[in-house]
């Protein structure tokens, strides 16, 4: 069989692409991004820039069964926080728009999951969310590019250096079913001033602080 390398994969046991991360037992290994172990860190980043956050909605595509798992994470995180949800569920491009005239008056920000979907979309999501007058949060740092407000999640260019590694490993010999699925090490925060600004909102001093990157 011919090895597979992956350098972003969501959660390659739920997915079946591996048997485990440890061992991952066939012709395919890599990176894993667990972005959905994430999605409380980005509804508490979210609550710093948005004063009494009450309301959220998460938007994902439902056609992407990692999206399905980070959209019950997110809603799991929120309860936790007690804020109340909706979720906007799309599956193609045409679905956005009228997901945002749902959305009208009944949240205060909005999570949007990462995938294929999302970010060919994202310029657009971006437009209508600020025009909605909603802070966004997201997973990657080409969302924050696109207007977006903030993003936290894996240092991806890191992903796709490390996943030439495992390339050079089976290229020299090694077996993918033999070298463990690895993590992300490092994580970027983005985040917009000039969105923030368009928005009327102010990004605590402390918070500025620890980002990685502004953009202004």
């Amino acid at each position: 069989m011919i090895p597979i390398v992956f350098a972003t994969a969501g959660d390659p046991v739920g997915n079946n692409l591996v048997a485990s991360l440890a061992r991952p037992g066939g012709n395919v290994t890599g990176l894993a991004t667990l972005a959905a172990d994430l999605a409380g860190k980005r509804l508490e980043l979210l609550r710093e820039i948005v004063p009494g956050l009450r309301r959220l909605a998460i938007m994902g595509n439902i056609g992407n069964p990692f999206i399905v798992e980070e959209l019950r994470e997110a809603r799991t995180a929120a309860g936790t926080l007690g804020l109340e949800v909706v979720t906007l569920e799309i599956r193609h491009s045409q679905d956005i728009a009228p997901a945002f005239e749902e959305l009208k008056g009944r949240s205060q920000a909005l999570y949007v999951c990462t995938d294929a979907l999302a970010s060919s979309n994202r310029i657009g999501i971006n437009i209508l969310a600020v025009g909605a007058r909603l802070p966004t949060i997201h997973g990657s740092r080409d969302y924050i590019e696109a207007g977006g407000l903030i993003s936290f999640g894996p240092d991806y260019p890191d992903l796709f250096r490390r996943a030439a590694d495992y390339v050079d490993k089976i290229l020299r010999g090694s077996k993918p079913a033999n070298i463990p699925v690895e993590q992300p090490t490092k994580f970027n925060l983005v985040i917009n001033l000039n969105t923030a600004k368009a928005l009327g909102l102010t990004i605590p001093p402390t918070l500025l602080a620890t980002a990685d990157e502004v953009i202004e």
